[in-house]
């Protein structure tokens, strides 16, 4: 195994950089199971799931994501069945009316657009593009053209578009206003779906890379923080400086694991605003060691573990040292985690991945 920053791009270990379903889409197109990628467009009222939600189905079962489950997602799940058949696509309205769906159980009582891609092989080249921006770690926008036909049969177009780019060579080019709304949506991660007529639509779907969460000790509290974290969508690097911890069989779901000092592997990983720090090593030197190569970062948290106790001294110690202020202090998550009266290593992974969730909403609200 790779040891040092080389190991965060290692190519033979897993890498999931997009956590998203286009990851998947990609791996079962280059096995050549037939596919059909189903995606919320719109939406009105009370809806289980919202704009840019996508599923992927294959014969009689779905592959992976969800449209929210219950009567939308097997209503898909049937439907993409004669779309696999015929390879057409479709968008079709489906009515979440409490009236005609109580026997389901389907209350909510909106209605949602949702496009099935008969064909998404076709659009590999904009998937592969997609891939490559997200592990440069560069959003985009992934445009769909869609464009009706017969009944609520569809002919689908799709192109990347990065976040710096015009929308030249797409659909969309010359389309006025559209700048400031592809800004909006990559900001707010919010897709949207725009009319060119009444036959004639464009879909605007923002794709980020995720947040990356780098885990500083693969003890026991850091292998459950790694399952965590990897549901919850981030990119996972664990760190560690025994190999006997950080490997593959102990960390099944880690994105990336080093095996290296944890401090100085730290000190080489960027601290951008889309970077969460979680420092749980086997000790109070080492934690220390690995905060003073981040806690002067841009990074979006910085958690340390430790007893009040042992912040107090660590926190005098960076002091009187000079490698931190108060101010920089102040930045610290310690005690780690939300209150919530954690006890065992399973209770206290909770309360971290609880606080990361927290502060991601709130970097996400003031980025809005």
């Amino acid at each position: 195994m790779k040891k040092g920053r080389d190991a965060v791009f290692d190519s033979g270990m897993k890498t999931i950089i997009m956590k998203n379903i286009y990851s998947n889409l990609l791996h079962e197109i280059k096995k050549g199971t037939p596919l059909v990628l189903a995606t919320i467009v719109a939406a009105e009222g009370s809806t289980p799931q919202v704009p840019g939600v996508s599923a992927l189905f294959s014969t009689g079962s779905l592959v992976t994501g969800t449209l929210g489950g219950g009567i939308l997602e097997a209503d898909a799940l049937k439907r993409s069945q004669t779309a696999l058949q015929d390879q057409v696509s479709r968008l079709y309205r489906f009515s979440l009316d409490e009236g005609e769906n109580d026997e389901e159980g389907a209350v909510c009582g909106g209605a949602v657009q949702v496009i099935l891609d008969a064909v998404p092989e076709k659009h590999v080249e904009a998937f592969v593009r997609m891939k490559g921006e997200l592990e440069a770690r560069r959003p985009g926008i992934l445009l769909t053209h869609i464009e009706a036909a017969a009944g609520d049969r569809v002919s689908l177009s799709r192109f990347w578009v990065g976040g710096n780019e015009d929308l030249s060579g797409t659909p969309a080019e010359g389309i006025g206003g559209l700048t400031s709304q592809i800004e909006k949506s990559l900001s707010r991660n919010i897709p949207f779906l725009k009319s060119r007529s009444d036959r004639e639509w464009l879909f605007f779907e923002p794709v980020i890379p995720s947040p990356r969460l780098i885990i500083a000790g693969a003890g026991h509290i850091g292998r459950a923080l790694s399952h965590l974290g990897s549901l919850l969508d981030f990119e996972v690097t664990v760190i560690d400086d025994r190999e006997d911890f950080a490997n593959r069989k102990r960390l099944p779901d880690a994105d990336h694991i080093i095996v290296d000092d944890i401090a100085r592997a730290v000190s080489q990983i960027p601290g951008t605003s889309d970077t969460f720090f979680v420092i749980v090593t086997r000790g109070h030197a080492q934690d220390e060691a690995v905060l003073k190569e981040c806690i002067d970062s841009a990074a979006a948290y910085i958690g340390m573990i430790g007893s009040r106790n042992k912040i107090a001294h660590a926190k005098k110690n960076a002091l009187e040292k000079g490698w931190a202020t108060k101010e920089l202090w102040q930045k610290i998550h310690t005690p780690i985690g939300l209150p919530i009266l954690s006890k065992t290593v399973e209770e206290i992974a909770v309360s971290i991945a609880a606080e990361l969730v927290l502060v991601r909403r709130q970097h996400q609200e003031e980025g809005a």
